[in-house]
């Protein structure tokens, strides 16, 4: 009797344990903040490392003529951290993730395994809280308290986030943006984070784990506390919406501010008064845009603040939303309804090759032509419906199926899907034509690029190297999350074919186009902090694909003489300019010594991969100068593919590693007589590249993929091979705008 009564005891207690353990669980009772860590400073190994870096590029400047009192600097302001919600998860053991990464590592990681000049924080605003922002303040003050003589830092950190709107439809879609600041002082930046309200907003604020949050600690018991403190984060990013209509300098502390559209953000930006800039990115990237959407509906309203809202970033580890293309993924009736459009030469539409696998599978089960055929056609429609989803109409489907569709072929290191008419082209051609006072009338944006990596890693495109913990491929591993759809002869509804587990595999299908990054690059006149925001604001910057090229563009003759890239002014004779160009230096293994004294060997293989920024005395050689020309629109009814010359000409360089050197005119601009501008993108010679060739497609005779090899983010691909293939990097200057000058009388 006492055994039984003892083995009571013992199950009553284990049953209370467990209780107790299960309701801490769901109550978050075991999670702990991220805990912010502190940076580490600057040596004078690092210092003297950066003297010898600007000595080596001053000599390459006064060897090709050019201002020996600029510099050029190369930095990330797009950067990530833990703080960053969808990073935090990224960040996950069981998504592949190497650990948590709060903001102390983007500044060692950007000091001494990039050696940037400069760097942002922009995690995303819609989870950053009050304790969040205070911590990522401190966190970039440490940072630039670390940095030495602040005439001359080794680095330069910013302030920022990035305000994540995120919508279904293409009337009130928006897209993303960084706000970065000029100081970091208490009283000189907002008291607060501004999200912006849409599904990014919302995601976040109903984000939950469910049954997740007990199965992780148990797939993966040595790191339980990680999981347990993912579940703390979901908890405390749950916070109070502020007020609306309120002054956002009368706004209490601790609410969750945002705004609803970029005329909201700016005027919130303005009602601070701190000098900021505001940077558009991934416009182009398909999986974040709906179809449809487009720049100039962001001319109206209000929503471009051409003060504050001055570069465009042309190309990330997203890819390259650069270049403007007829392709047309969903094409609408007169009625406006969707439908899905004919392939053309080059470009097939995603809905199509749903409807492709559909009848396919149709056959091979027996069916009729006609009736496979019908299947097919029901299984386009779903798919024009469906927009940015169509992957989902198809049951079943596995990464294979889906061949090339949707993909841009002719285009530089594309995003997995290319919205064209979100595209920087698309941006620099359209004008307001309904133009109210306080609107816009044009963009006349800079160009630059950076990273959006989100493990805290600024500047990752120094070496191609280490995909799976270098880029932003994390997924989980499909085997023990996304579901097993049984394949289908029939098009699947798209709301239960996304619920059952197909957007695990679009999101395995778009790690193929996943890259290391890019940077942007100033011409400044110092290192600190006010000569780079001097740069940005003469928007004297261009972006490079990850390399450290050199680049330079110029006009001649401009009415007051020669003038850089970013310049706008007025013009009554044909133009003519220069550009030089000088390739990247090739890069050597391992990590200099400055970055092995100042983190040691350790942090340098957890942080830096075992790989740092390490330049040898080599150049990689520019092939060629590709100049494009916009003439933006004078009428609301013309095109804009009659207005973007991409590759208007193409200037051949030696392949001297001492660089490139080339002028031209535009001899037909007066006899236009319209509005122009100009930029160039400097072609360096091939290299290895991660996703070089993307699904690594098989062609027949008639150049159409028939088979591909995607570079899956988990053991599907062999975690050795980082899917390397030549690919053609290269840095885009800021344009020059050149408006055409007429007389008094409206004639040239």
């Amino acid at each position: 009797m006492k055994r039984v009564r003892k083995l009571g005891f013992v199950i009553l207690a284990i049953t209370l344990i467990i209780i107790v353990y299960v309701l801490g669980v769901g109550q978050g009772w075991y999670g702990r903040p991220v805990v912010p860590t502190t940076s580490t400073p600057a040596d004078a190994v690092k210092h003297q490392a950066v003297t010898e870096r600007q000595q080596a590029q001053r000599d390459t400047i006064l060897a090709i003529d050019k201002d020996p009192e600029k510099q050029i600097l190369f930095g990330d302001f797009h950067v990530h951290t833990a703080y960053s919600l969808d990073a935090f998860l990224g960040q996950l053991p069981l998504m592949q993730g190497e650990g948590v990464h709060p903001p102390a590592d983007a500044c060692d990681f950007a000091r001494y395994c990039s050696a940037l000049d400069f760097w942002s924080i922009n995690d995303h605003a819609e989870s950053i809280t009050l304790q969040r922002w205070l911590e990522t303040k401190e966190s970039i003050r440490q940072c630039n308290a670390g940095s030495g003589d602040l005439s001359s830092p080794d680095t330069v950190a910013f302030l920022g986030w990035e305000w994540t709107q995120g919508s279904t439809t293409k009337e009130d879609y928006y897209g993303h943006k960084n706000v970065v600041f000029l100081d970091t002082e208490e009283g000189a930046v907002p008291a607060r984070a501004i999200a912006a309200m849409g599904q990014g907003l919302l995601k976040m604020q109903k984000a939950k784990t469910g049954v997740l949050k007990y199965l992780w600690p148990a797939l993966d018991p040595v790191n339980r506390q990680v999981y347990y403190d993912f579940e703390r984060f979901l908890k405390d990013t749950k916070v109070t919406f502020c007020p609306e209509g309120v002054d956002t300098r009368e706004l209490p502390l601790d609410c969750l501010e945002y705004a609803a559209k970029p005329a909201e953000l700016f005027e919130k930006l303005n009602q601070w008064g701190f000098p900021s800039i505001v940077i558009p990115h991934g416009t182009g990237v398909g999986h974040m845009n709906p179809v449809g959407s487009a720049w100039w509906s962001q001319l109206s309203a209000d929503n471009h603040d051409p003060a504050r809202q001055t570069m465009y970033e042309i190309y990330s580890g997203h890819g390259n939303s650069e270049q403007y293309r007829t392709n047309q993924s969903v094409a609408y009736d007169e009625q406006g309804k969707p439908y899905c459009p004919q392939p053309t030469v080059g470009f097939t539409p995603m809905c199509w090759q749903a409807g492709v696998i559909i009848e396919a599978r149709c056959l091979a089960s027996g069916s009729g032509i006609d009736e496979c055929a019908s299947r097919a056609e029901e299984a386009r429609q779903l798919g024009a419906e469906a927009g940015k989803n169509a992957f989902a109409v198809v049951g079943g489907s596995e990464v294979s199926d889906w061949l090339d569709a949707g993909v841009c072929k002719d285009c530089f290191q594309p995003p997995s899907s290319l919205r064209h008419s979100t595209s920087a082209q698309a941006a620099l051609a359209v004008r307001n034509f309904n133009k109210g006072e306080g609107e816009s009338e044009r963009f006349k944006f800079a160009l630059m690029s950076s990273s959006d990596n989100h493990s805290a890693m600024p500047g990752t495109g120094y070496k191609e190297f280490d995909r799976h913990n270098t880029l932003d491929i994390r997924v989980p591993k499909q085997k023990w999350l996304a579901d097993k759809v049984a394949k289908k002869g029939k098009p699947l509804d798209r709301a239960k074919a996304i619920s059952s587990g197909e957007y695990i595999k679009y999101v395995e299908r778009s790690r193929s186009y996943v890259y290391s990054g890019g940077l942007i690059a100033t011409h400044a006149s110092g290192r600190d902090r006010n000569s780079v925001w001097e740069a940005v604001q003469r928007k004297e910057v261009y972006g490079t694909s990850g390399p450290r090229i050199l680049l330079w563009f110029d006009l001649l003759n401009g009415p007051d003489g020669v003038v850089p890239m970013g310049s706008d002014l007025q013009l009554d004779q044909n133009p003519h300019f220069r550009v030089s160009a000088v390739g990247a230096f090739k890069q050597k293994p391992g990590c200099p010594d400055y970055a092995l004294s100042g983190l040691g060997a350790e942090k340098v293989d957890n942080l830096c991969h075992g790989d740092c920024y390490n330049p040898g005395d080599e150049r990689h050689r520019i092939t060629r100068i590709e100049v494009i020309k916009i003439t933006p629109q004078i009428k609301p009814e013309e095109e804009i593919a009659d207005l973007v010359f991409d590759d208007w000409k193409v200037l051949t360089c030696t392949g001297d590693e001492d660089g490139c050197t080339v002028e031209f005119y535009d001899p037909e601009f007066v006899i236009g007589a319209r509005d122009s501008l100009y930029y160039v993108r400097a072609i360096q010679e091939s290299t290895p590249t991660i996703n070089g060739r993307n699904l690594r497609c098989e062609y027949d005779e008639n150049g159409a993929c028939i088979k591909v090899n995607p570079c899956y983010p988990h053991e599907w691909t062999d975690a050795s091979d980082d899917c390397l293939a030549p690919s053609e990097h290269r840095a885009w200057s800021s344009p020059i705008f050149v408006d055409f000058r007429q007389d008094n009388t409206g004639a040239p």
